[in-house]
C-alpha cells in the first residue's frame, strides 16, 4: 500500500499522527514542484490555487476510499474536484498516490491529445467529475450521494471547492436539496485563500460564506487549511456529525513559493523560467524537473486517454401498451404510463437497478405524478432549481442508478444549455424528457416556446434525441431509453394527437412496432415528392398527404423520430423523388430541416427542398391556433407541395 494512504489509514477512528503529519507536509512540497513544473512546462496554468489546495487533495484523496485499484468500481468513496482549474494540484496528489505517473503529467499537462487537460476530466484515473466550470460540483456530489443512497451504500462523498464559487446560485441549490432530501454522507471543503482572478474575492463579490452554508442548514467548521492535522480534525468531526458538512479551510494562495504567496496574478500564471528556479529552491526540489519535462514533452508521447464506458442497466421495461385508432392522448401521457409500469415492475425487486426520477416543480405537468405514488424513495423533487437538478441527475447516471429528469423543455435543456453540454463532456448517462416543445405549449407564449431543442442537442456530440409521433411510439421510446446507456432526450408537445395509423387503419406504432434508434419510417408512399416530418406533426402532414391524393398529388410521408441521426438510405430514397418538403414545430433554419438538407447533399442527388417550420417567436393562444399563425397547418404544407411541383 503506498505509505502516505497507510499513514491515513486509520481515519476516522484515530488522530492524525506526526509521522503522519510529517509525510504530508514533505509529500505537499513535492507534489507542489510538480503543480509548478507542469504549468511551466506547459507555460499556463493555475499554480497558485494548486498550491493553496494541496493539503486539502492530498488529504482528501488519502482518507477517501478511493485507490488506483477500486476507482472503477462504483462501490466506494466519490471525490468531485469543483475548482476544476486547480488540475496541477489535482494531478499532483493523484501522481502522489500512484493513480497517474507524474513524469507523464508534468510532461505532457495541458498538452493537445494528453488526458490531462487544463481543467479536470474524467478520463484521469481518480476524476470522477470534469469541471471548470465554476459551481457546478457540489451538485454533481449530491448527485452522488443520492445514487449512493438509493443503492443501499454506505459510502462518502467529497467536494473540493474554491471560495471564488460561493456567490454562484447553483452552489445554493445543490446546498438545499442535500439538507431537503437529508443527505449526510457529503463533506464539501472550500479552499478559502481570498484571491480569484481579478483580485481580492471580497472586493469583487463580497460574500458571508458561512452564513450562507448555515442558512441552508449545512454543519460549517472552519480549520487552518494548510495545516494537515486541523483538515484531517475537521473531517473527522464532519464524518461523525451525521449531517452534509462544509470545511472552510483557510489558506494562502501559493503557499510555499514566495513571490506566488497572496499574489492575484498567479492565479492563473505559470512561473517564468527565471522565477521556476527560486520556486524550485524553496520546494526543495531540483530545476531539472523542468528540462526533463521539456526533453519528455513531444506530440503523441504520452497514453491515450480512456473514455468512461457504461453499461446497460439492470432494469426490465416490460410490454408497451397501445392505444386505438380512433383515440386521441398526449405523448407525455403515454411516457407517464409507461414510466409508472417500469417503476412497478422494479421498485425493490432485488438486482433490479434503482430508477431515480426528478422532478422541478412540475410533475403533474411532465406526468412522472403516477410514478411519485408508485416508487416514492425513488422519486426526487427539487424544487424550481433547474441548473443544480441537470447536474444532479446527469452525475447520478454516473454512479450506479437509472436517472431520469423530466421539464419543459425551455426549462430541462435552454436554460440549463451549459450543464447539459457538461453532462455530454463527462458522459453521463441521463434520460432527459422534456414535454411542452415547439409552439405546442399552449396559451404560455413565446417565453415558454422551446423552438430550438433540435439545434441545442444537434451542437453536441454525444446525445440522442427521440421525438415520438404519437402515444405508442412515446411509449416504446421510452421502455427503450430507460434500457439503453448514454444520454437520451425525449422531446414532446402538450397537446392530445391522433394515433397514428398505417394505410390499413391500424396503428402504425402499435402491436409489434419495436423501436429502432435512427430509423426514418415511411408511413404513406408516393412518387411525386416527398413529406418529412417529425413528432407530433406527423399527424398534421397525413392530413395533408389525404388532400393531396385527393388533388392528384402522390407523395410519400416519413416520419424522423431521431432528427439528429437518421438513416441516410431513407433520406437518399425520399431525394429520389427529386422534391423533399420538411415540417416541424422547431426553428425552421436549425432543425429537421437542416439535418435533411444536409444529408441530401452528401447523397449527391440533384433535389429540390422546402424547410417549413418555425420563422418568428410564436403568439399566445391555443396550439392550434399559434401553428396557424406560423401556416403550419396541413393547407399549408399541401401548398407549400404543390408550389414545389408547380417549379
Amino acid at each position: 500500500m503506498n505509505e502516505l494512504k497507510k499513514a491515513l489509514g486509520k481515519f476516522p477512528d484515530a488522530p492524525l499522527g506526526d509521522d503522519a503529519t510529517v509525510l504530508i507536509r514533505e509529500a505537499s512540497r513535492e507534489c507542489g514542484s510538480w503543480a509548478v513544473t507542469m504549468t511551466s512546462a506547459a507555460g499556463s496554468g493555475h499554480p497558485a490555487g494548486s498550491l493553496s489546495s494541496m493539503e486539502m487533495y492530498l488529504i482528501v484523496y488519502g482518507v477517501a476510499n478511493i485507490t488506483p485499484e477500486n476507482y472503477h468500481s462504483l462501490d466506494r468513496d466519490f471525490v468531485v474536484v469543483s475548482h476544476g482549474h486547480t488540475s496541477p494540484g489535482a494531478y499532483a496528489a493523484l501522481a502522489k498516490y500512484g493513480f497517474i505517473d507524474p513524469d507523464e503529467v508534468i510532461a505532457h499537462f495541458r498538452q493537445s491529445g494528453s488526458p490531462f487537460q487544463g481543467h479536470v476530466e474524467r478520463e484521469v484515473p481518480g476524476i470522477d467529475w470534469g469541471s471548470g466550470n465554476l459551481g457546478q460540483g457540489l451538485s454533481a456530489g449530491v448527485g452522488f450521494a443520492l445514487a449512493l443512497r438509493a443503492r443501499k451504500r454506505k459510502d462518502h462523498v467529497y467536494v473540493l471547492m474554491s471560495d471564488g464559487e460561493q456567490v454562484k446560485g447553483q452552489v445554493a441549490e445543490a446546498r438545499r436539496i442535500a439538507v431537503h432530501h437529508g443527505i449526510s454522507d457529503i463533506t464539501a471543503l472550500v479552499d478559502r485563500n481570498g484571491i480569484q482572478i481579478s483580485g481580492r474575492t471580497g472586493e469583487i463579490m463580497g460574500a458571508d460564506i458561512p452564513a450562507l452554508w448555515k442558512a441552508d442548514g449545512w454543519l460549517v467548521l472552519e480549520c487552518d487549511g494548510n495545516d494537515p492535522a486541523a483538515i484531517y480534525d475537521a473531517l473527522v468531526s464532519a464524518r461523525k456529525s451525521g449531517h452534509p458538512s462544509v470545511i472552510l479551510c483557510n489558506t494562502v494562495m501559493g503557499r510555499g513559493v514566495s513571490f506566488m504567496e497572496g499574489i492575484p496574478d498567479y492565479h492563473g500564471k505559470a512561473a517564468p523560467k527565471d522565477l521556476y528556479f527560486k520556486a524550485m529552491d524553496e520546494l526543495g526540489a531540483s530545476p531539472e524537473l523542468l528540462e526533463k519535462a521539456l526533453i519528455r514533452r513531444s506530440p503523441g508521447k504520452f497514453s491515450k486517454p480512456e473514455r468512461p464506458v457504461s453499461s446497460k442497466p439492470a432494469i426490465r421495461t416490460g410490454e408497451p401498451r397501445t392505444y386505438q385508432a380512433g383515440s386521441q392522448t398526449d405523448n407525455r401521457s403515454g411516457f407517464g404510463d409507461a414510466l409508472e409500469d417500469i417503476g412497478k415492475l422494479n421498485y425493490g425487486e432485488p438486482g433490479s437497478t434503482p430508477l431515480l426520477v426528478f422532478d422541478c416543480d412540475l410533475a403533474g405537468s411532465v406526468k412522472v405524478e403516477a410514478f411519485s405514488r408508485t416508487c416514492p424513495e425513488w422519486f426526487i423533487e427539487t424544487g424550481i432549481q433547474e441548473h443544480a437538478t441537470a447536474t444532479v441527475s446527469g452525475a447520478a447516471s454516473i454512479c450506479g442508478v437509472v436517472s431520469l429528469w423530466a421539464d419543459f423543455g425551455v426549462f430541462g435543456l435552454a436554460e440549463v444549455y451549459n450543464q447539459q453540454r457538461l453532462n455530454d463532456i463527462n458522459h453521463t448517462n441521463l434520460k432527459l424528457v422534456l414535454t411542452h416543445v415547439g409552439l405546442d405549449v399552449g396559451e404560455d407564449g413565446k417565453t415558454h416556446q422551446s423552438i430550438d431543442y433540435i439545434g441545442l442537442l444537434r451542437n453536441m456530440f454525444g446525445w440522442r434525441l427521440l421525438v415520438p409521433a404519437d402515444p405508442n411510439q412515446a411509449d416504446r421510446m421510452t421502455r427503450w431509453a430507460l434500457s439503453e446507456p448514454g444520454n437520451i432526450c425525449l422531446a414532446m408537445g402538450r397537446s392530445k394527437i391522433p394515433v397514428i395509423t398505417g394505410e390499413n387503419g391500424t396503428p402504425f406504432y402499435g402491436g409489434d412496432y419495436s423501436f429502432r434508434y435512427g430509423e426514418v419510417d415511411r408511413l404513406r408512399k408516393g412518387k411525386d415528392a416527398a413529406i418529412i416530418t417529425t413528432g407530433h406533426m406527423a399527424s398534421r402532414a397525413l392530413k395533408a398527404w389525404e388532400m393531396l391524393q385527393g388533388q392528384g398529388v402522390d407523395v410519400s410521408v416519413y416520419h424522423a423520430g431521431c432528427p439528429l441521426h437518421m438513416d441516410s438510405s431513407v433520406i437518399a430514397e425520399a431525394a429520389a423523388t427529386g422534391k423533399i418538403v420538411t415540417f416541424e414545430d422547431h426553428h425552421a433554419l436549425s432543425g429537421l430541416g437542416s439535418i435533411v438538407s444536409a444529408k441530401v447533399l452528401k447523397t449527391g442527388r440533384c433535389c429540390s427542398i422546402r424547410n417549413l417550420g418555425v420563422t418568428r417567436y410564436g403568439d399566445s393562444g391555443s396550439s392550434t391556433s399559434v401553428l396557424s399563425a406560423m401556416s403550419l397547418d396541413p393547407e399549408d404544407l399541401a401548398a407549400s407541395v404543390h408550389s414545389l411541383i408547380n417549379l
